[in-house]
């Protein structure tokens, strides 16, 4: 039987351990720590066996009772309440926890002890001795001192270990003495039931592919294998910290707690799987952190990438009693680790890649593909603060669309300017161009922000011609149908401007500002129906112009000289 200390009025219940003697005091490390002013600092100690548990006072000032009676020693059975000054608890039975049934994880082995469980793939974990006689741990003071290599995640070798069963992967269970054919095959059947055990962990963790429900999976895993309060699971960030970011008791989710650093740190430095089934006591870890969280047992395991890279860790541990952890489980949790990391690996590296190819659908609505694809890619490459940059703008605008939109219906409308846009933004991709933004039945356009080349201003008049041609041919198809015909006018132009976010907290927008995109727009509006017109300026900056014919210079309201005009001769 197992059994439980339940607060009479509702307080904590602390799990009885079998077999181990377990002191209940005001003390924060005593085994049962029990905070009333009625407790002394070592009020009882309380041990559990199959029948129940023998209740010893040990002195305190303010006595211990069984129902009413004050006593110095005596047997407890289930129902009787124990009294430890004034604080009253009922001895319970306690159902044996059961092992993983977690929603959507169907064909779950049948459930085995929590105490037997233990799992270290052969080779893969190896125990390191950090006290003791050679190959010892210690055990002084109520303390083991045990840690497991771990090694770098590999989850095709952790597949075959699984599947080869225990004669190819076994999983070692303590020493077994030697002519005990009943005791073989009780191992046997144990390591049996452990491998088949962590092949369902594996299966049903790298089936998900969202990490914050992964993260989930494996904290609810670990409270219904191990026999502890609280599981927490942290993850590097890019500077190495480990931060807090699933944690889970048997209530449910749980509000993060300062895990001990001291014990963090050892895990991931070490690369080791560390169990301390009396936290206060273990000199490794100075004990001020651990004693104020009230920390009694603990194991903490490194989730270890398949290069060697520390992805976070896996913490558990106990507030009510020591010695709830044991080796087996230790061994256990290192298998299982590594089974998280390669879980959550794939989970991360997938929500990477779902990350960036939605970063990229979203530029190729403003950006050609291929520079879609390099921002994408290598975003801290592009400034998109905002800066000054030589670019070349393009406004291209339909001459006559007020007069021709109140001669068609609003869907017979809708239909040509899709046909229009999808054909000029295809020309300015096409020149590695960036869509800045349609105005009304305008569009405009620029290349050099975020990413500059040296033909830019090449590439907006090649870009120009094109959008003129391709517009001659979409004239030719919807004639042939019977649909208006559209004509545009073409305004170019090339210097320095602001590019950069730009909007109010609510709305931002990439863009380019300045008296070169003011020079764009107004040559645009002065342009003829199938007219390039272009600035002196990119007339300068292109190194393989088209023949041009000068126009007379534009006058713009504000600007003492008249700008030069010149008109591409025939697109």
């Amino acid at each position: 039987m197992r059994y439980s200390l339940t607060g009479v009025e509702g307080g904590h219940s602390f799990d009885l351990k079998t077999g181990v003697a377990l002191v209940i005091g005001r003390a924060l490390t005593s085994d049962i720590p029990v905070f009333d002013p009625t407790i002394s600092r070592r009020h009882a100690s309380v041990t559990a066996d199959a029948t129940g548990i023998e209740v010893r006072d040990l002195g305190s000032s303010n006595g211990t009772f069984l129902n009413g009676v004050k006593i110095d020693i005596a047997r407890v059975g289930t129902g009787d309440i124990i009294a430890f000054g004034k604080v009253s608890f009922r001895l319970v039975e306690r159902a044996p926890t059961p092992l993983p049934g977690i929603s959507g994880f169907a064909g779950m082995p049948t459930p085995i002890s929590n105490q037997s469980i233990g799992a270290r793939p052969a080779g893969d974990v190896r125990p390191v001795s950090t006290a003791g006689s050679a190959g010892t741990p210690a055990r002084n003071a109520g303390t083991i001192v045990r840690q497991l290599r771990v090694p770098d995640s590999d989850p095709n070798a952790f597949e075959a270990a699984l599947r080869q069963g225990p004669g190819g992967a076994r999983i070692t269970s303590g020493p077994r003495r030697s002519g005990e054919a009943a005791d073989a095959a009780a191992d046997r059947a144990k390591n049996e039931q452990k491998l088949a055990l962590l092949l369902e962990v594996s299966k049903g963790l790298t089936r998900v592919a969202d990490v914050g429900v992964l993260l989930e999976k494996i904290a609810g895993f670990c409270l219904q294998i191990f026999d502890v309060d609280y599981v927490s699971v942290l993850l590097a960030d890019e500077r190495g910290a480990q931060i807090p970011t699933v944690a889970r008791d048997r209530q449910g989710a749980a509000p993060h707690r300062s895990v001990p650093q001291s014990i963090v740190r050892t895990a991931v430095q070490d690369k080791v799987a560390i169990l301390s089934d009396n936290a206060p006591e273990d000199i490794r870890f100075g004990g001020e952190s651990i004693l104020m969280q009230r920390v009694r047992s603990t194991m903490c395991a490194p989730l270890v990438g398949g290069e060697g890279q520390v992805l976070g860790v896996l913490y558990v541990d106990n507030v009510t009693s020591t010695h709830r952890v044991d080796e087996e489980d230790l061994e256990f949790l290192a298998a299982f680790a590594g089974i998280a990391a390669v879980a959550i690996e794939h989970g991360q590296f997938s929500e990477r890649i779902r990350h960036e190819q939605v970063v990229r659908n979203n530029f190729e609505r403003y950006f050609a593909p291929t520079l879609a694809a390099r921002i994408a890619g290598s975003p801290d490459s592009v400034k998109l603060g905002g800066d000054k940059r030589l670019v070349a703008v393009l406004f291209s605008d339909i001459r006559g669309f007020s007069e021709l939109s109140r001669s068609m219906t609003p869907d017979d409308m809708a239909s040509l300017l899709s046909e229009y846009f999808t054909e000029m933004v295809d020309c300015v991709f096409r020149h590695g161009g960036t869509l800045d933004k349609f105005i009304g039945d305008a569009v405009m356009a620029q290349w050099g922000a975020p990413i500059a080349t040296d033909d830019d201003a090449d590439r907006a008049m090649r870009a120009a011609i094109e959008m003129m041609r391709a517009l001659e041919a979409l004239n030719a198809s919807w004639r042939a149908a019977g649909r208006p015909e559209l004509a545009i006018g073409i305004g170019l132009s090339y210097g320095e401007v602001f590019a950069g976010n730009i909007g109010s907290e609510r709305r931002l927008e990439f863009t380019v500002i300045g008296d070169t995109v003011n020079l764009a727009s107004h040559l645009c509006a002065a342009a003829d129906a199938g007219e390039i017109l272009l600035s002196d300026d990119i007339r300068r900056a292109l190194r393989s112009p088209p023949a041009l014919d000068e126009r007379p210079p534009l006058e713009l309201k504000g600007s003492a000289h008249p700008v030069p005009v010149f008109r591409v001769a025939g697109p």
